[in-house]
């Protein structure tokens, strides 16, 4: 676990052996069941999540259905808004699967920062990139026909497709699971 997170570090930045060996004993990884709730709605927290192996979620319930905003897989990290804001979650995040993933807090991350400053400069490049990321995915969501969504999600995370649940892609697509049902047998005639 450790060598694919120094891989991914590594996109970012060198490290040393000092640095190395600084994070190996902080505990941050961990084996998490399918179906842990990681944080519920109106809990504080300070954890940032980095997912090494699995997959992850956040949702919100309204008029008691869950409504998927985001799925988090393998070398994709997760700060909630809560940890940012020290306000209590407005959302959930959970398992879809067993998930192993790095478990971080602001503590944590601060005590490095200070320790080793590259690993802010690391942690700003990251965030530059999801910030790029989440802007393009709104942006694509807003303009798009639930079919084109389906269609961007075949293209850009075509291993959802066999890994979430179908009521969870449905409302991440902000769909009905029968209106998804509909549109994947629209297409399989299309195909035919």
């Amino acid at each position: 676990m450790q060598d694919i997170l120094f891989d991914f570090i590594a996109k970012y930045i060198t490290l040393t052996e000092e640095e190395k060996n600084a994070i190996l004993p902080l505990d941050i990884f961990h084996t998490v069941k399918k179906g842990t709730i990681l944080l519920k709605e109106g809990q504080q927290s300070k954890d940032s999540y980095f997912v090494i192996n699995g997959c992850i979620r956040t949702y919100y319930i309204k008029d008691g259905e869950e409504r998927t905003t985001a799925f988090y897989t393998e070398m994709e990290a997760l700060t909630p808004n809560c940890v940012v804001n020290q306000t209590p979650s407005d959302y959930f995040v959970s398992c879809v699967e067993d998930t192993v993933l790095t478990i971080s807090n602001l503590d944590m991350e601060a005590e490095m920062n200070s320790r080793f400053p590259k690993f802010e400069i690391m942690c700003r490049k990251m965030s530059e990139e999801i910030l790029v990321k989440q802007r393009m995915d709104f942006d694509e969501f807003k303009t798009s026909s639930p079919e084109e969504r389906y269609l961007n999600l075949l293209q850009k995370r075509p291993d959802l497709i066999q890994r979430v649940p179908q009521n969870q892609l449905a409302s991440y697509l902000g769909i009905k699971p029968q209106s998804l049902s509909r549109l994947r047998a629209r297409m399989l005639e299309k195909k035919c």
